[in-house]
């Protein structure tokens, strides 16, 4: 008689998520103080993600991150185990095969995520598996944070001052030296096989210079801004023309770092002597940009359809002018406005552009070609490295004055006083604007005269710099006239 295979011992399945890290990680701590042995996971599921499925270019960063954590896991004795497909089906399936009894990860915030983890939970829940989430990606869950009425906040100021008085920077939980091995490994599907980067044409080429995807890039990252620009961040913060961020955005989107640790090396700097001595403004105004994010997610939590749906009610109603044209002039950079066009370029090089420039071509899109917010979030969210649902789309409410907080709508930037200012000596769009590296100085944010014709891919094939696509003066003057016709229906 055939002897039957011995029962596998119990065993923790860790679903990594966004938070494809080993240090400050909850979830993994719990499952390490189990004793079990330890079956990390990935799955990638965009049908539970639907239309917010990873973009490109999170996708090339989606690929390396992974890499990094199976490489790292692998120094520990542990490997990470692949899997496509719907959670729910996925998770209860690796844990027969392993004989898990506990499935931990963290929580995500999505609303689409939370309801893959209510289906999750109920599947595990007819097998008998225990399902248990954690924090990790915020510094403060959204529950814990609401206003004296018991209300979410809509408002950044109260909401920074409410979290940054009840936040403590506690220690950040130590990444593990080893984790334990379960006694039947999963089979892994091959990360190659998952085509996430890009193909023919490989548009991401310029990616792999600008960035180090997983956590020793994010921790590396951290410790140059922290030794070099954290000190004067408040002053230089909206020059792109300087290396005076912490480009640290990609990193926290894929969970390579926790904003807990973050907030902690910065808090730690804090009176101390040294390089960052006599720079509390820099900190705080660093740490400020990290709880907007928090507050980004905060809202998206409590208001699941501010990815889709004016925030403001009243701006359903607002008369855009979508131009299927005008929005490619926009995504290729060629509008006339060098700084708009350099930002453009800069995002499709690198799959990132800096937060000042992000406002002037939102503004530029929203205000001076009228067309709707939600047509430049998507093409953000297919771009940009560090696309997050909830920055993405509270950031592009803000700035056309329908979101929480938001700009008042009749702040229009204007793209040529804008880079003049923030881009003085036009360092920036030179790099990114090869047309115009023989104008000098401010010089380079002027606009050639006249005003761009329909047919502006035909004839700039070669290489000339076009004219603006539209005069920004008269686009101002008809964008609030756009905003005055929504107050007036309003009022009707």
């Amino acid at each position: 008689m055939a002897r039957k295979a011995p029962a596998p011992t119990p065993a923790t399945i860790v679903w990594f998520r966004s938070d494809l890290r080993l240090s400050d990680n909850a979830a993994l701590t719990a499952a390490i103080e189990r004793g079990c042995g330890i079956v990390p996971v990935f799955i990638y599921d965009t049908e539970a993600a639907g239309r917010w499925a990873p973009g490109g270019a999170s996708r090339w960063w989606l690929h390396h991150s992974l890499a990094a954590l199976a490489r790292d896991l692998e120094r520990l004795g542990s490997r990470l185990v692949l899997r496509r497909g719907t959670a729910s089906d996925v998770l209860p399936a690796i844990a027969r095969e392993t004989g898990a009894s506990l499935a931990v990860c963290s929580r995500r915030y999505e609303p689409w995520a939370i309801a893959q983890e209510q289906s999750v939970r109920d599947r595990f829940a007819a097998d008998g598996v225990d399902f248990k989430r954690y924090p990790g990606g915020l510094l403060m869950e959204p529950e814990r944070m609401a206003t004296g009425a018991g209300e979410p906040y809509k408002v950044y100021t109260p909401f920074w001052r409410a979290l940054s008085q009840r936040h403590v920077a506690s220690r950040p939980l130590s990444r593990p030296s080893h984790l334990s091995q379960p006694s039947i490994w999963p089979p892994s599907e091959d990360l190659s096989t998952w085509r996430l980067l890009p193909q023919r044409p490989n548009w991401a080429q310029g990616f792999a210079p600008a960035w180090q995807p997983g956590e020793a890039g994010a921790l590396d990252r951290l410790d140059r801004f922290l030794e070099s620009a954290v000190s004067s961040y408040a002053e230089d913060r909206n020059r792109p023309d300087l290396e005076a961020t912490s480009r640290l955005s990609p990193h926290l989107a894929h969970g390579e770092i926790s904003p807990r640790l973050v907030w902690w090396r910065v808090a730690g700097l804090r009176g101390r002597d040294g390089a960052a001595a006599g720079s509390d403004k820099g900190l705080e105004t660093f740490l400020k940009e990290l709880v907007w994010r928090e507050f980004s997610a905060h809202l998206l939590f409590h208001f699941p359809k501010l990815p889709d749906e004016p925030f403001r009610p009243e701006f359903a109603r607002f008369p855009w002018r979508p131009d299927a044209h005008n929005l490619e002039v926009w995504q290729r950079g060629k509008t006339g406005y060098p700084i708009v066009d350099a930002g453009m370029r800069q995002l499709w090089a690198t799959g990132w552009m800096h937060n000042r420039v992000r406002m002037i071509v939102a503004s530029f899109l929203i205000k001076d070609l009228l067309i709707p917010w939600q047509q430049g979030e998507a093409w953000f969210w297919d771009t940009l490295v560090d696309a997050d649902l909830a920055n993405n789309a509270a950031s592009w409410q803000w700035v056309a004055g329908s979101g929480a907080d938001a700009a008042p709508y009749f702040r229009v930037f204007n793209p040529t006083t804008q880079g003049e200012k923030f881009d003085p000596q036009g360092r920036y769009v030179r790099a990114w604007v090869a047309e115009l590296t023989d104008r000098e100085g401010g010089d380079v944010h002027q606009p050639l005269p006249g005003k761009a014709p329909p047919d502006i891919f035909i004839r700039h094939r070669d290489g000339a710099y076009p004219p603006p696509i539209v005069d920004h003066a008269q686009a101002r003057e008809c964008a609030l006239a756009a905003f005055q016709s929504l107050k007036k229906s309003g009022a009707d």
